[in-house]
């Protein structure tokens, strides 16, 4: 036989072996998943009033303005008119259903629609903005109820399915994995306590709400967002795990409020420059930056500089992993944290506050190396620190708050060496001399600031507040 005929018939044969292993891999239970599944899936229509305001003559502003039209005939009367939005949502327990926040945001009248096409109008008992998550209640009989699965147990790859209602088009069905787990979004200040299921399920307008089911029909997710500048499906899509959504379900039906623990900090992100002058291993965990006077965190030993490594067991690779696992804990529970410290792991006990409204100030800790003229908050070197053992005298910079007169010119980790100001040099090599040249400075003025940053010298100049 022909090698090269040999060569085609074993490439044809590796080809079709490699087809069968792929399907072999393919879920092959998600129609028996959708038809036990399906039936406590609804659709959600959301009817409000809304104001419109019509040009008067029907043409723009600017068009009545050129053709000499009275101004105060430019406009119609405001007119109210019904509108209607559509989402998705799953009956979770006896007459009670799970939805997105945004799904009834404003509405007047909730309909909800089962697949066997009974119809209900549905009582809002609570929402919950910070999760986007909302709760309904039906007046029905003998109403078929999801399984409720644990997000926890989730893998990266698992297979996952979705059914909603995207663009009217009622219980549809969609499928794919699991992208990634912990994500945090921001979308109206939703975010920052969710960490949210990444998937590539295709998802759009219209499935929000709707649930996310594993291989065994369990419901995992409530799916809540997507990211597209399209305003459809980009293969980017994002769910609220379902062990965060019935916490919060069952505090609003059990108090019709949903209370978050509070540590009182703000944080930011480790790099490896920072890492590396704080005399860490690898960039890791949540920085302290700053903390808020009579807080938890403030209450419990925290100071600006620290790096949380894991609370309450959860490992805190990300800063924006603390308030997931902080905000998921009940006020005034007492919790462990690993913290990072002049080059040792150290631990601290907190006992957690509660998230106040979004109104209420953060209020920093006051300290007694911060420098309001210049905006740095500034420690001694650690010689003791064999990260910092070697560095030249000054004074490092441990803080550098946003929009001050040092932004953008002096970094966290600088090293102060000299303060020139008005044809004098001060030599600074401790906090005492920092705060004795700074006590000489006047607002207005402009000083010029030596330091030393990764090994290379630098001046910048800096006018005062």
């Amino acid at each position: 036989m022909n090698k090269y005929l040999t060569i085609s018939y074993a490439f044809i044969f590796a080809f079709i072996l490699s087809l069968d292993i792929q399907a072999a891999n393919l879920p092959s239970n998600i129609a028996s998943l959708v038809e036990d599944s399906a039936p406590a899936v609804v659709n959600i229509t959301s009817r409000k009033e809304v104001s419109t305001q019509n040009s008067f003559r029907g043409m723009p502003p600017e068009l009545e303005r050129f053709f000499g039209i009275p101004r105060g005939y430019e406009e119609a009367p405001q007119q109210k008119r019904k509108a209607e939005g559509y989402g998705s949502g799953f009956i979770f327990k006896e007459n009670y259903i799970l939805t997105n926040f945004h799904v009834v945001d404003g509405a007047s009248e909730v309909i909800v629609s089962l697949v066997d096409r009974r119809e209900y109008v549905a009582e809002v008992v609570g929402i919950d903005a910070l999760s986007d998550l909302a709760v309904l209640k039906i007046d029905g009989k003998k109403l078929p109820k999801v399984k409720v699965g644990d997000s926890e147990s989730l893998r990266v790859g698992d297979w996952v399915v979705a059914i909603g209602s995207p663009y009217s088009f009622d219980f549809s069905v969609t499928a794919g994995i699991v992208s990634a787990k912990g994500r945090s979004i921001q979308n109206n200040n939703i975010g920052n306590y969710v960490p949210f299921l990444q998937t590539d399920v295709a998802i759009n307008p219209g499935n929000s709400g709707g649930p996310l089911f594993d291989l065994q029909g369990e419901v995992v997710g409530i799916n809540s967002q997507i990211y597209s500048r399209s305003g459809g499906y980009q293969g980017l899509a994002f769910a609220i795990p379902i062990n965060v959504a019935i916490d919060v379900a069952e505090q609003i039906i059990d108090s019709g409020v949903v209370a978050r623990g509070y540590l009182g900090v703000r944080v930011g992100e480790v790099d490896n420059d920072l890492a590396e002058a704080l005399g860490m291993d690898k960039p890791y965990g949540a920085l302290i930056n700053d903390l808020e006077e009579g807080e938890s965190g403030d209450n419990g030993g925290l100071i600006p500089g620290d790096v949380i490594l894991d609370f309450d067991g959860k490992e805190i690779k990300f800063s924006a992993d603390l308030p997931h696992v902080v905000g998921q804990i009940k006020p005034n529970t007492e919790s462990i944290a690993t913290i990072f410290r002049d080059g040792e792991e150290i631990q601290l006990t907190f006992t957690l506050g509660e998230l106040p409204s979004s109104d209420k100030p953060f209020v920093p800790a006051k300290s007694n190396n911060n420098s309001d003229m210049l905006g740095l908050q500034i420690e001694e070197i650690d010689r003791d620190n064999p990260q910092m053992a070697n560095l030249e005298d000054g004074v490092i910079v441990a803080k550098v708050v946003s929009g001050s007169p040092a932004s953008g010119k002096i970094q966290r980790g600088d090293v102060i060496t000299h303060i020139r100001y008005r044809n004098m040099k001060y030599k600074i090599d401790s906090l005492e001399s920092f705060s004795d040249t700074v006590e000489k400075l006047e607002s207005g003025s402009i000083v010029a600031v030596f330091g030393k940053r990764n090994n290379a010298r630098f001046i910048v100049p800096i006018r005062l507040n």
